[in-house]
């Protein structure tokens, strides 16, 4: 089922769903995309009359509270479950428990692998998202054949929304991937290496330190999301250097548009973190009110939530909307 298929049966199952609880749990509960993705959830359940459980993990990769939560769902009778996977394969064995329990399961933003460990999966195209920053970086670029790149990645788990963006960044910017499901196994001497962050603005920070301790002379940064590109604009800006380096990142927030807007981003790809929620909440109603499960969008084992590139740069052949617009609709 579409998108606008599941928009369209908010109301039927609005009667039907007064007594249905439901849980959403996200990788931790302070990054901006996922403090929007609840307020989606909130929203769309005290619509639909649903009582809806929150739970996050206290940093990014933290799975163990995640399977808890995934335990406490399931003792409530909860009739679904929304999640942002931290490590898929960890959490596989409690999602089995939740189905056969009788729970629609929904990943969102973060596939499980294979995809249809879940029930569902609401999401951005990562390997798009990526592959547009990657574009736009190499368009903008006067010789981008000598460009020098830092990677700032998530962790050290294989999350495929890590790898995915990364990768769709590299191919997007015209280098060879070697292992779509890896990171870090390219040899192009154009990247000066890869280092983790956890997603957040710290993290970047050092992870950009560490990196031009390889080679100060990094003029391209890809970063997983927009808190760990402030931060590496952070580390580049106390080095007198944050004139140097052209920074993309994925996300669109409106924090890390206005970033776009003044020039410490130069292109981000955004995504619709409340749609996700909202579609997700919609679908659990509607399994509730007569078993129907969503279907995928067509030729994907995902239902696409949609991207947009945002800059105030656009080069010819890379449709893109201006920080103006973005800030009007960020993470709509």
């Amino acid at each position: 089922m579409t998108a606008a298929g599941l928009v369209g049966m908010a109301g039927g199952a609005q009667a039907a769903s007064h007594s249905i609880s439901a849980c959403l749990i996200t990788k931790t509960d302070t990054n901006p995309f996922f403090v929007k993705m609840k307020e989606g959830a909130e929203a769309k359940a005290e619509e639909l009359g649903i009582e809806l459980n929150s739970y996050a993990g206290k940093i990014d990769g933290d799975v163990e509270t995640q399977i808890a939560a995934v335990e406490s769902c399931i003792a409530a009778g909860a009739k679904g479950i929304l999640i942002t996977p931290s490590d898929g394969p960890s959490l596989t064995p409690i999602i089995t428990q939740a189905r056969e329990a009788g729970a629609l399961v929904i990943a969102l933003d973060t596939p499980f692998e294979p995809a249809d460990v879940a029930d569902a999966t609401f999401a951005t195209d990562n390997f798009k998202a990526g592959e547009l920053i990657g574009e736009w970086a190499a368009a903008s670029l006067e010789n981008p054949e000598e460009a020098k790149i830092a990677m700032l990645d998530l962790n050290a788990s294989e999350v495929s929304v890590d790898y995915l963006r990364n990768n769709g960044f590299l191919q997007g910017f015209g280098i060879d991937i070697k292992d779509p499901t890896d990171i870090g196994d390219e040899d192009d001497p154009r990247i000066v290496g890869n280092d983790v962050t956890n997603g957040n603005e710290e993290g970047g920070r050092t992870a950009m330190e560490n990196l031009m301790q390889v080679d100060s002379s990094i003029n391209v940064v890809y970063t997983i999301n927009e808190p760990a590109a402030a931060g590496a604009y952070e580390a580049l800006r106390s080095f007198g250097m944050e004139d140097q380096a052209l920074i993309v990142s994925v996300d669109g927030g409106c924090p890390g548009v206005q970033n776009v807007k003044e020039g410490v981003i130069g292109a981000t790809s955004m995504q619709f973190p409340l749609l996700m929620a909202s579609l997700g909440v919609e679908a659990i109603a509607k399994f509730a009110e007569d078993g129907t499960k969503p279907e995928n969008s067509e030729g994907l084992d995902f239902t696409n939530t949609g991207v947009e590139l945002v800059t105030d740069n656009p080069v010819d052949g890379i449709p893109s909307i201006t920080s103006d617009e973005a800030l009007e609709k960020c993470w709509g």
